[in-house]
């Protein structure tokens, strides 16, 4: 069976969010950034702003999220962007954001993220990292679902962008023990069924809402030094160090970093699928799950793109927000 071919750009991982965002007029696009009081998130709202993207800020601390709006209106001439006040790991301010959201909405950036050195719990019980990074995030989108189908019928297509992570080859999805509460509790572990997640997550949101022309992508930004390593153990830090000493990755600017996310957002190649991981601003190839990462950098795990896995996280990620 001939496997078909991947997607391919004209970017590379040198290539910066301005660059990519070349030319391209953003106007009356609406986009929502979690996380954009800073790194990453900051560095993509503040270009997507500055094509003419109406922005808002999806931020836990809304004194940094107003800070980052006013450089990106001061640097850019563009219009300040708004602030509202998000934290995944809390589900009453995911249901209040999205009850307070009008209109359309043309994309959506699944950016923020939290790296724990320790086992932390949410109000539910719920693992913090798995919490935040996947179901706040889940439960956000499918709360959004037809403000995304809204957008979607006005600019021939609406995109979610999900920022995973390399970390992803560490572990796939545990079903039977999500939530550490029997095996021993790895942070890095914890953070890579995180990223898994990130990925399945668009896997089963393009299955299910293609049809309503909307496509969910997952993206690896690389190796950025942004604040979510601040909690990092010592054991994380030497792992991190030892990776780039190996020729795993080598770090990104933080608007080099971005440029897969905006590639995902805006490039006409992902207009209209999804369902894919990239890498580099390219579609990643994927590799065996028993494969090592330091022979795959840019690659992506079966496990993270398996239509099974998708189907089956969507149907329990359901479950625990409905509870």
């Amino acid at each position: 069976m001939t496997l078909p071919a991947l997607i391919t750009t004209a970017f590379s991982a040198a290539t910066t969010a301005e660059e990519a965002l070349y030319g391209i007029d953003l106007g009356g696009l609406r986009a929502i950034v979690t996380g954009g009081s800073s790194g990453l998130g900051a560095e993509t709202a503040r270009v997507l702003a500055a094509a003419g993207a109406e922005v808002t800020l999806a931020v836990r601390n809304r004194d940094a999220g107003n800070t980052v709006a006013d450089e990106i209106e001061r640097s850019t001439g563009a219009i300040r962007p708004r602030v509202v006040r998000l934290d995944l790991a809390n589900r009453d301010t995911v249901t209040a954001f999205v009850d307070a959201w009008s209109g359309p909405l043309h994309l959506l950036i699944n950016n923020a993220g939290v790296v724990t050195s320790g086992l932390e719990r949410t109000a539910e019980g719920w693992e913090l990292q798995f919490a935040t990074n996947h179901l706040g995030h889940f439960g956000l989108a499918v709360g959004l679902r037809d403000a995304l189908a809204r957008g979607a019928a006005e600019r021939d297509g609406a995109r979610i962008v999900s920022v995973s992570s390399t970390a992803h080859m560490r572990s796939g999805i545990d079903f039977d023990d999500l939530h550490f509460e029997r095996r021993s509790y790895d942070p890095q572990i914890a953070y890579a069924q995180s990223k898994t997640a990130n990925s399945l997550f668009t896997v089963e949101a393009t299955r299910l809402w293609a049809s309503d022309g909307i496509v969910a992508n997952a993206v690896n930004p690389g190796g950025v030094a942004t604040g979510l390593q601040r909690n990092f153990t010592t054991q994380q830090r030497e792992s991190l160090d030892a990776a780039e000493a190996a020729g795993v990755f080598t770090y990104k600017t933080v608007g080099q970093g971005a440029a897969t996310s905006i590639v995902a957002a805006v490039a006409p190649q992902f207009a209209h699928t999804g369902g894919h991981y990239l890498d580099d601003a390219q579609e990643a190839y994927t590799v065996p799950n028993d494969s090592e990462l330091a022979q795959h950098p840019h690659g992506v795990k079966e496990w993270a793109l398996d239509p099974a896995a998708a189907e089956h996280l969507w149907a329990v990620s359901t479950d625990l927000l409905r509870a």
